[in-house]
Formats: structure tokens, C-alpha cells, sequence
């Protein structure tokens, strides 16, 4: 069926509005109508080639629609189905099978490669050639998506569908490393650096499970100025203080938990550097491919 879509295609370049040609869904794939897509960072990493998704592609990974069609083997959603999408996993290797498919170990060419992992084909083509498609399992900068089973979720009426689609990557990456990871005790302490999606929704978490101090690091008064009304108990620009780290210690007296999610190498340490002497750190970084974090002064 011929679709539009967002192509990106060439490096750094700009997201055109083109008609182009989506596969019929295999066996286990279904076809989603988009109505609604969130733009991510790592959709922007992947424009710039920092990830080495080939060009042209129809990236878009925070999507959520109605299922149109499904494949002869799909038996857990069906055409009129609301489903959010999210990543894409093998379901096979051990993390998957241990219930973990956020490490599983073919989670770069199910989810950055640009094909189907199963035979190599793209479900996305432009004057008869193939391009870079099931972006993250599903590539929604677009009209219609191909996903699978493994990769939707059914949701209810309850909720405008067209605000659903960033609880597939950005919503979950924070809120579920608070709450899966990091998992801390009520009342304890936590400093969250960054305070866009992925940091808001950690914040919201850390509200959730309890935590008495809640440290909100940005650059953006009005990323603050959120923070404070999801629950922030302190929030702290780096350019209204000398040190960071002093700043947040002064504050909490060292923090039990932190989590860092702005993907830069110096404020991964800076996270570190507020813990207190045994509190956990998670780090969140988005970061050039190929690029190392120094872990020196980390004390690992």
C-alpha cells in the first residue's frame, strides 16, 4: 500500500514528507495507523549517523494508532485494536527469555538495522528500491507502520490514543529505571539530571515510589519550573552555582540515589559525584557510537 511518510535521506538532513510503498504484513506482522508520534533524541542521533542506521530511512519510534491488518500468525491483537509501540526484541536469546528484552542481544539489528531481522527485507520502498524501515520495530514518522506482536501494547478508550506513543521509549526509559532498577526504598534521596521526557518521567517515578528529596538538575528554568510542579523538592541551574555537585550535596547531604540522562560524559560524572558513599547510580547516556565514558574519577 502506498503510504507518506517522514524520509530522512542523507546525514543531518531534513525529515521530507514523501509517498511511499509499505509491504503487506508477514505472518507475524501487523499494520498500525498511526495518529500520533513523539519526537525522540534518538531519533535525531540517528538523522546525524551517530547511529549507523543506513539512509534513506523512515525513523520514528514513539508511536501509537489502530491496527488495520494482521499477518496470518497474529493472535494477540486484531484490525480496531488501540496499541502503543514500542522496541523491538528477538524473545529468544537469554535476557529475553529471563523476561529482560531491553538487553537482549539482538536489540541493535531488531531495533537499529533497518530491516526485518528474520530475512533481511525492509517493509519500506521508494521507486521500486528498498529504504531503511522497522526503525525500532516500527519506523512511525509515517501514516502506517509495520510492527509485530512482540512490539504493541492494547490500550483503552480512557486516554486520547494520540498522546500514548512516547510511553513506548521515552515515558518508560525514565520512569521504569526508577522504578525497575533503581527501585528506591520510601524516603530516600535521589538526584535526576536532565529534566525533558526522560528525566520528568524519572521524576514522576521517584515521587512515586516515595522518595522524600527529589534534586532536579537542568539548564532550562522552565524544565525547572516543571519539575517543581511534578515534585521536585529542590531543583538547581548549573549556571546559578559554582559546583554542581557541592550544590546537590549542600542540599541532601549526599544523595542515595541518581540517575543521569542529558547523554553528556561530564554530567555522567557530576551523577556519580553526588552520591553519597554507598548510594547506587543508573546512568542514562546517549552518546556518540563508538564513544567511551571515562570512568576514572568515577571511583569504579
Amino acid at each position: 500500500m502506498q503510504i507518506e511518510a517522514a524520509v530522512t535521506n542523507e546525514e543531518s538532513g531534513p525529515f521530507n514528507i514523501e509517498t511511499v510503498e509499505l509491504d503487506d504484513p508477514q505472518d507475524n506482522e501487523l499494520v498500525v495507523r498511526v495518529v500520533g508520534a513523539g519526537v525522540c533524541h534518538t531519533d535525531m542521533t540517528v538523522r546525524d549517523q551517530l547511529y549507523p542506521t543506513p539512509l534513506p530511512a523512515v525513523l520514528g519510534h514513539e508511536g501509537s494508532g489502530i491496527v488495520e491488518q494482521v499477518g496470518d500468525a497474529v493472535t494477540t491483537v486484531e484490525p480496531g485494536d488501540r496499541v502503543v509501540l514500542t522496541f523491538d526484541y528477538d524473545d529468544d536469546c537469554p535476557s529475553c527469555r529471563d523476561g529482560h528484552p531491553a538487553y537482549c542481544e539482538g536489540f541493535f539489528e531488531h531495533n537499529f538495522g533497518g530491516h526485518r531481522p528474520e530475512d533481511g527485507t525492509s517493509p519500506l520502498s521508494r521507486d521500486g528500491e528498498e529504504i531503511s524501515g522497522r526503525f525500532f520495530g516500527q519506523s512511525s514518522f509515517a501514516t502506517h507502520a509495520i510492527a509485530t506482536e512482540r512490539n504493541v501494547v492494547q490500550v483503552g478508550d480512557e486516554v486520547p490514543l494520540e498522546l500514548l506513543g512516547p510511553l513506548g521509549c521515552g515515558i518508560q526509559t525514565g520512569a521504569g529505571t526508577v522504578i525497575n532498577t533503581l527501585d528506591p526504598q520510601a524516603g530516600s534521596s535521589i538526584a535526576i539530571f536532565g529534566a525533558g521526557s526522560v528525566g520528568l518521567s524519572a521524576l514522576l517515578a521517584a515521587d512515586l515510589k516515595g522518595c522524600s528529596e527529589i534534586v532536579s538538575v537542568d539548564l532550562e528554568e522552565n524544565r525547572l519550573a516543571k519539575a517543581a510542579e511534578l515534585g521536585a523538592t529542590t531543583t538547581i541551574n548549573p549556571t546559578d552555582v559554582d559546583d554542581v555537585v557541592e550544590a546537590v550535596t549542600q542540599a541532601t547531604g549526599g544523595v542515595d540515589y541518581a540517575a543521569e540522562t542529558t547523554g553528556v560524559p561530564d554530567v555522567a560524572e557530576q551523577a556519580v559525584e553526588t552520591l553519597g558513599k554507598r548510594g547506587p547510580s543508573r546512568l542514562l547516556v546517549r552518546q556518540r557510537w563508538g564513544h567511551e565514558q571515562a570512568t576514572t574519577s568515577m571511583g569504579f
